[in-house]
């Protein structure tokens, strides 16, 4: 399956009408009842959730008729869909508000991303900022690129790479249980700065422009952490799970990490999320 430059314009330019229509024109403007906690009181879904979902969806079926639609919160009431992804003829992932927590708290920190997936590889990556206007793409084999709203573009890489003690970057190990949860939080003090974003659309957009020289998940949901790794390799960078293993479509668990370069993932691997 080919994913053509066209069929990109299509994807972000229906993701930029979503964000117009649905998510900002509710950003700081959410009532109570907007917001309601799925698993806890820092994992939220909104009415612009929901509706930005519905409407990149119906878009990418009249585009992408027989393709298979992997939304976050659709996922709620059909679970079968994520491992689908492994085998699926096209498939794509959508995350309509990544920072949900942010975008609630009225944080301009947050996202669109979706991923776009054939035969269980992923081949092309949207990361939208709709507040800026600004967007991330890639094509698996074509680089990787921020495109400003007035029209600029410019290729995106990784950092180069650095001693750990001048590293930057980002571990979610607020995700992680005990004993994972303090090794990890306390490891990153080896580190020059950690950050916690609490969004992975904003993780990806700085590890693959360079700002920062790593980040780490322990859970992989496809919305999360598809388009954001193919933005990342495709700005020369390199992800593996904790194990080693190339992380795919279809996986949930594991763990990854995403630094400039594999001697890098290595020290990143030891030295911080350790055993």
């Amino acid at each position: 399956m080919t994913f053509s430059d066209t069929d990109l314009d299509y994807l972000m330019t229906i993701v930029a009408e979503a964000a117009a229509q649905e998510i900002m024109p509710r950003f700081r403007n959410l009532g109570a009842g907007d917001i309601s906690e799925k698993t806890s009181a820092i994992d939220l879904v909104t009415e612009a959730d929901l509706l930005a979902e519905k409407h990149i969806t119906v878009a990418l079926k009249a585009r992408f008729p027989g393709a298979l639609i992997v939304g976050e919160e659709a996922y709620e009431t059909n679970k079968s869909v994520v491992p689908a992804l492994a085998h699926a003829d096209l498939a794509f992932t959508i995350d309509p508000v990544d920072g949900t927590f942010n975008f609630a708290a009225g944080l301009p920190v947050f996202g669109t991303i979706v991923a776009v997936v054939a035969k269980g590889q992923t081949i092309a990556s949207v990361i939208y900022d709709p507040v800026l206007g600004d967007t991330i793409t890639a094509i698996r084999g074509a680089g990787a690129f921020l495109r400003r709203q007035a029209g600029q573009a410019r290729r995106l890489s990784v950092a180069p790479a650095a001693p750990l003690s001048a590293m930057t970057g980002a571990i979610s190990w607020g995700h992680m249980k005990e004993p994972d949860r303090s090794r990890v939080g306390g490891n990153l003090r080896k580190a020059r700065m950690a950050f916690a974003l609490n969004c992975s659309a904003y993780e990806y957009w700085m590890v693959a422009s360079g700002k920062w020289h790593f980040i780490g998940h322990s859970t992989l949901m496809p919305w999360d952490h598809l388009a954001g790794v193919l933005v990342h390799q495709e700005a020369g960078g390199y992800t593996a799970k904790f194990d080693g293993t190339p992380y795919r479509p279809g996986e949930t668990t594991g763990g990854i990490i995403s630094a400039p370069d594999e001697h890098s993932w290595h020290i990143i691997r030891r030295e911080i999320i350790g055993d």
